[in-house]
C-alpha cells in the first residue's frame, strides 16, 4: 500500500471514528443528571453486602469480575505481544551493558541533583504504589493503579543513570515470577467462588467495613491484578529500552 492510500484510509476511518464519537457525546446526560439505576442500586448496597467502601473495586472484581479477568488477559497478551515484537537476538545485544548513562554513548550522566531526586523518590513510589494496591477497597486506587506505580520505581533508577541496576531488575526472574503469580492468583481465587456456586464469587470473610482485610476475596484479587500489572509494565519498559539501545548501536556501526 502506497503512502497515499495509507493517508487517505487514515483520513477516512478518523473521520468516520470522529463522527461516531461527537454523535456518543452528544447523547452523553447532563452533568448531575445520571440515568440510573445500576449505579444507585451499587451505590446502596456495595458498603452493606460486600464491606467495602469503594464501589469501583467491588465492581471491577466482584459484581462484574469476569470482565476484569478479560481485561487482565487482555493485558497480559498485549505484554507479550510487545515484547515478542521488541525481542532481539542474543548476538544483537552483546556489548550493550557495556554504558551506564543510558542507550546513547553520547547522552552524558544525569547531574547529581537529577540522580539524587530519582533515586530519593524510588522508596517513596515503592510504599505508595503498595498502599493503592492495598487499599484499593477502601479508597480510590486498587491493583491496576498501583501496579503501574509500582513499575515506575524502577524506571527512576534508570532516570538516574543506574542503566545496569534497571536491567537486573527488570530482567530477573523475580519479575516473571511475579507476573504469573498475579495472573495465576487471579485466577486461582477465582475458584474459591466455585464453593458458593459460581466462579469468582465472593467465598471469604467479609470482615469489618473500613478495616484493611475487609471486603474478602476482593481485597486478594486486587493484590493480585497489582503483581500483574507492575511486573507486565516493567517487562514492556525494559523491551522497549532494550529495543532503543539496538536502534541507536546499529546507528553508530
Amino acid at each position: 500500500m502506497t503512502i497515499t492510500a495509507r493517508r487517505w484510509l487514515f483520513g477516512v476511518c478518523g473521520a468516520a471514528l470522529f463522527t461516531i464519537f461527537i454523535l456518543a457525546v452528544r447523547e452523553l446526560p447532563q452533568f448531575g443528571h445520571y440515568r440510573g439505576p445500576y449505579g444507585d442500586v451499587l451505590n446502596r448496597e456495595t458498603v452493606y453486602e460486600r464491606h467495602v467502601t469503594d464501589v469501583v473495586s467491588a465492581v471491577n472484581f466482584d459484581w462484574r469480575g469476569i470482565d476484569t479477568l478479560g481485561e487482565e488477559s487482555i493485558l497480559f497478551l498485549s505484554v507479550v505481544g510487545t515484547i515478542v515484537l521488541l525481542r532481539t537476538g542474543d548476538e544483537e545485544v552483546q556489548g550493550k551493558d557495556n554504558e551506564d548513562a543510558g542507550p546513547n554513548a553520547d547522552i552524558p550522566l544525569p547531574s547529581d541533583a537529577t540522580r539524587v531526586a530519582a533515586l530519593g523518590l524510588v522508596g517513596p513510589l515503592v510504599v505508595f504504589g503498595l498502599y493503592i494496591v492495598t487499599h484499593g477497597h477502601l479508597s480510590p486506587g486498587g491493583g491496576f493503579q498501583g501496579g503501574v506505580v509500582l513499575a515506575t520505581a524502577p524506571l527512576l533508577v534508570y532516570v538516574a543513570g543506574a542503566l545496569k541496576t534497571f536491567k537486573r531488575i527488570a530482567n530477573h526472574q523475580f519479575v516473571e515470577i511475579m507476573e504469573a503469580l498475579g495472573i495465576g492468583g487471579f485466577l486461582g481465587i477465582g475458584f474459591l467462588g466455585m464453593a458458593r456456586g459460581a466462579y469468582l464469587r465472593n467465598a471469604l470473610p467479609l470482615g469489618t467495613t473500613g478495616h484493611l482485610f475487609s471486603g474478602g476475596t476482593i481485597f486478594l484479587l486486587n493484590v493480585s491484578t497489582g503483581a500483574a500489572v507492575a511486573a507486565g509494565m516493567l517487562s514492556v519498559m525494559y523491551a522497549f529500552l532494550e529495543h532503543t539501545i539496538e536502534v541507536r548501536l546499529r546507528s553508530k556501526a
